[in-house]
């Protein structure tokens, strides 16, 4: 029996990326001159926040490295949450580095601050050095809110290219200017730190999905209609159990087809691994969901992955509630079917608008059926007269609500609306276990 996969908790990672920065401070701190000239101070504010940006942008990068260990402990939601939390404080760092060092400069030469300006553009490194500032600030903006739904996704993905751009500029720069001076051996540690982070980014976002793809050889063998807008997509493949792939979690992939082919799009198992197959199951909600359908057994995908921590170890209690809204049901259905438990510990409850939206269901009620499993629809509007996913009548459906762990997959605002009234219904948020795509 294979080794249970190495995972890394949030709570151990978070402690572990703040207790990096403690060195980073300290190389500050053994560097620091106390001075009460003007100049001195603004250099010596500089020197700590390029430092702290410099890591900033590393732990950027590890966020999005798709380590396993890290991606199926933490979750690919919470990882994506962090990085665009972080990015905020990296540019922030960033632009409170150049604007110190410019006062500095400005205090120390006696001149303005446009004159300032000027001069240290002079110098190549710290020119290298504003040009990734700025790669990094137009990454950002290409992340607010605002901006993303207005461009394509293959888009945003290329813009987000140029952090590596933006992240070796500073690197330069921090080698050759003062915020290393304090001799080779912290210049081999910051190094080696960004020569880690590197190695994880190539082995695990190139190396590994090149492997998997030649090693796997995927192509579609049915592509079967499950409701309206609803397809079901199996594909084959050579010795799958090597991707030790758990119920719950999702791959990204790519479709090798007419206009597919240079998008990567993540979708859940809505099977469990087996003789060699996965399966997904993908509503049409856009251009790319849609042309899924039209797809034709044999052509060739790339899947990497599995990613996501939405999986049987976050279980803590004998019963288990699995709460599902529209096609949030398929991670829940491979769930449904292979979660451990005796009669009577397992609870399905899937929200749907009607009869007609139900996605596997002769499949959900065969699994229920053989495990001696519950399973209820909560069926009619969102905007209806009555609530099913009302804390009272969660309540009324699984009495003993407060002594389960909840799975919670759907739609965000049935996701929100769905943990605000379990919460009320006395379930703790840390048994509340979901995982999101919409980041």
């Amino acid at each position: 029996m294979p080794a249970p996969p190495l995972r890394t908790s949030p709570g151990a990672l978070r402690a572990g990326l703040l207790g990096g920065a403690v060195p980073v401070v300290g190389l500050w701190l053994v560097q620091a001159e106390p001075s009460v000239r003007l100049d001195a101070l603004f250099a010596t504010l500089a020197h700590l926040s390029g430092l702290l940006a410099g890591y900033g942008i590393l732990v950027m990068l590890l966020l999005m490295a798709r380590v396993p260990a890290v991606e199926h402990g933490v979750g690919a939601d919470r990882l994506a949450r962090w990085h665009a939390r972080g990015g905020r404080y990296v540019l922030t760092c960033c632009f409170a580095h150049a604007v110190l060092a410019l006062c500095g400069h400005a205090a120390h030469t006696g001149t303005d601050l446009l004159s300032a300006a000027g001069g240290l553009l002079g110098y190549p490194g710290l020119a290298a050095a504003a040009a990734g500032t700025a790669l990094l600030v137009f990454v950002g903006l290409s992340s607010a809110r605002a901006v993303r739904r207005r461009v394509r996704h293959e888009t945003w993905r290329a813009v987000h290219l140029l952090t590596y751009a933006g992240a070796a500029l500073a690197f330069a720069h921090q080698l050759a200017g003062p915020d290393l001076a304090g001799g080779p051996l912290a210049a081999w540690w910051w190094t080696m730190l960004h020569t880690t982070v590197g190695v994880l980014l190539v082995w695990y976002r190139l190396v590994v999905p090149v492997r998997q793809a030649l090693r796997h050889s995927l192509r579609i063998i049915e592509v079967r209609t499950e409701a309206p807008d609803v397809v079901s997509v199996v594909m084959q493949g050579i010795g799958l159990d090597a991707l030790r792939a758990e119920p719950g979690q999702f791959f990204r992939w790519r479709f090798l087809g007419r206009r597919l082919w240079r998008t990567s799009l993540p979708f859940s198992l809505s099977a469990p691994v087996r003789d060699d197959t996965l399966r997904i199951t993908v509503k049409a909600c856009g251009d790319h969901t849609r042309r899924i359908r039209r797809l034709r057994p044999g052509v060739r995908v790339l899947a990497t992955g599995p990613f996501g921590a939405l999986t049987a170890h976050r279980r803590t209690r004998p019963k288990v509630l699995l709460l599902a809204g529209g096609v949030g049901i398929t991670p829940l259905r491979a769930l449904f079917e292979t979660l451990p438990g005796e009669p009577g510990d397992l609870t399905l409850l899937y929200r749907a608008g009607n009869a007609a939206q139900l996605v596997l269901r002769d499949e959900l009620e065969a699994i229920a059926d053989s495990r001696g499993a519950a399973l209820h629809y909560l069926l009619g509007p969102s905007d209806g007269p009555f609530d099913p996913l009302s804390p009272r009548a969660l309540r009324n459906l699984v009495p003993d609500l407060d002594e389960h762990d909840v799975y919670l997959c759907g739609p965000p605002g049935m996701h929100t609306a769905a943990a605000i009234a379990l919460e009320r219904a006395g379930v703790p948020a840390r048994r509340i276990h979901s995982e999101q795509f919409a980041f």
